[in-house]
Order: structure tokens, then sequence, then C-alpha cells
């Protein structure tokens, strides 16, 4: 059993709140302008909590998730889950990128081990990996509860705000092993836990059930496709996640059909919704989770057609206090 530690961010204080919760995803691209980003998070204002920034996913080098966090809340009024990942960085720029994420008003924190630099589009970077998620995690949270680096060192003025996320993947086989490491994540100091996609119900429910003795609240992934070439190649590429062949036969037969673009869209969007909708559905009668993380990376105009069918009510539209944080004196 974990305590139940103080929330400081709006996502943790809804979660603590008994509401079933959803997070968004943001993933900013190699890029200086962060336009795109600003618009789908202002989109987005009302149907979610929270937005994750990807923090170079699938080791692919991208404008920085501290800043894009940062920018995020400022200029969409959008509370941000700040990815951070080892592949990167050693513990002292873990740390020094932590501290300005405390500086700019950023209250959640996911840590992640990240993928190797050989997945990514500069196969010849040196990885780092001197701490793993888990360790990182202790990290946060000393630096939260002692105001202390790694090493003990004491860090000047307030102690960071951070609630901490970490992930998990329902779809491991064995399961074990997975919840084995998560529960280690949790014993270091994670406030929530965010999956990795989930289609199948019956397993996604099997490994709530089998964590929920740790009192940790879990936000099931899903991940509605905009197009068939996005399904394929996300069941062809991440590790760990298959799409299921029915859903892909689905995405398909309407990529094969001679139909507008809009006419496919709209096939589209229908395929995701009678999928994914009965799925949320499941997910909140369970009574098993706290909410779900929808990755729906630019395709954010689903959210409110799936959240309209899964009967989830849209929420008060509420700008975060901390969107106007900008100078370490606000």
């Amino acid at each position: 059993m974990t305590k139940l530690r103080k929330a400081f961010s709006n996502l943790m204080k809804k979660i603590q709140s008994g509401k079933f919760v959803l997070t968004g995803e943001l993933e900013p691209v190699k890029t200086t302008d962060l336009s795109s980003v600003i618009a789908e998070a202002k989109s987005l204002r009302g149907y979610v909590t929270a937005c994750n920034v990807t923090d170079n996913p699938s080791s692919y080098a991208a404008v920085a998730s501290l800043v894009s966090a940062h920018v995020v809340q400022k200029e969409a009024g959008m509370e941000t889950i700040y990815q951070i990942r080892c592949a990167d960085r050693n513990r002292i720029a873990l740390t020094s990128d932590l501290l300005g994420a405390a500086v700019l008003g950023i209250k959640n924190v996911l840590t992640l081990t990240g993928d190797h630099t050989l997945l990514g589009d500069m196969p010849n970077a040196k990885p780092v990996f001197d701490l793993d998620a888990t360790l990182l995690t202790g990290m946060v949270r000393r630096m939260v509860d002692e105001g202390k680096d790694l090493n003990g060192n004491d860090i000047e003025g307030p102690r960071p705000q951070f609630n901490i996320g970490v992930a998990a993947n329902p779809n491991a086989d064995p399961i074990e092993p997975e919840i084995l490491k998560v529960v280690r994540k949790v014993e270091n100091g994670a406030d929530f836990v965010q999956t990795q996609v989930c289609y199948d119900i019956d397993k996604t429910i099997e490994f709530l059930k089998m964590f929920r003795m740790f009192s940790v609240p879990v936000l099931v992934g899903i991940f509605p496709m905009r197009s068939y070439g996005v399904a394929a190649e996300f069941d062809k590429f991440v590790p760990g996640v298959k799409v299921p062949k029915e859903l892909l036969d689905k995405f398909k037969q309407v990529k094969q059909q001679s139909i507008s673009k809009a006419e496919k869209r709209e096939k589209y969007d229908r395929i995701n919704i009678k999928f994914f909708a009965p799925f949320i559905k499941e997910l909140k009668k369970s009574g098993l989770c706290a909410g779900c993380h929808i990755m729906s990376v630019h395709y954010v105009e689903i959210i409110p057609k799936l959240l309209a069918e899964a009967k989830i009510k849209k929420a008060a539209q509420k700008i975060s206090p901390l969107a106007v944080a900008s100078s370490p004196s606000s």
C-alpha cells in the first residue's frame, strides 16, 4: 500500500478527487515552430486535464520537451506532463533539467528510461543510460521530499513540486516481471501510472486487478489511429504492442476503397469510435483505473467525438494557473 502524497498539479488533484480523468499527448518534432503543438493543446482544453509532452520518442531528435511543455502551459493554458528520459542524459543533466522544470512551473513529470539511440534518426549517437526510470523516479522523489539531489546535495530555494508519473505495459508476456518492475517504480516514489497502448480489454482488466493492491492510480493508454498507414506502422515498429488483426483489416479495407479523403476520414473515425468507446466504458465501469491516457497524436479531432459516444462529460474549461508561470518568481 502507498501513502497518499500531496497533489501539486491539477491532474493529481482531480485523480485524488475520484473523478475519471483523461490525459492527452502532444508530440513536438524536429522544429523551431511550436504553433501546431499549441493549437492541438488549445483544442483539447476542456476534454483532457493535462497533456504529456514527449521527449525524443523512439530516439528521434526533437525540440526539447522541457521547452515545449513550458510553452504549451504558457500559450495554450493546458497543464502538461513533462516526459524526461534517461537515454540521452546522465544524472547531472537530468537534475539540471528537473530544476529548470521547477523554475518554469511544471508540476507533472513522467520518468522514462527511453529507447536506445540505435532506433532513432542519429544511430551513431552515444547512449547514456546513467540511470533507468526506476532510479530516476527515486531521484525526483528525493528532490521533492527532501530538497536534495541524488548525491544528497542540498537544493537551494523551495523544493521542486512535482507529481511523478511512471510507465507500464499491460501487454507484457509474461506479465509478472512487468508488474514487479512497476512495483519498484512505485516503491521509489511514483504518484501515478500511465500505461502503454492497450487493445485487449480482458488483459487490461487482469493487469489492473493484479496491480490494485498497491493503491496507485493508473491511466490506461489508448491509441485512436487516424489512418491505415499509422496503424500498420505502429503494429510493425512499436515493441510490445500489436494492433488486433481484425481492427487492422478494417483500416486496410478503408484505404483500398476508391473514395475521397473526407469519406475515408469519416470511415476511420467510425472505426475508432466503435472500437474505443466501448473500451472506455468498460474501463470506467470496472472502477479499477483512474482514467485514460488518449494518445491520438495529430488526430485530436477524434477526442470530442469519442468521448461523446463513450458518454464522458466534457470538463469545465479552466485555464491552469500554471500557464502564467514564466519566471522564477511566478
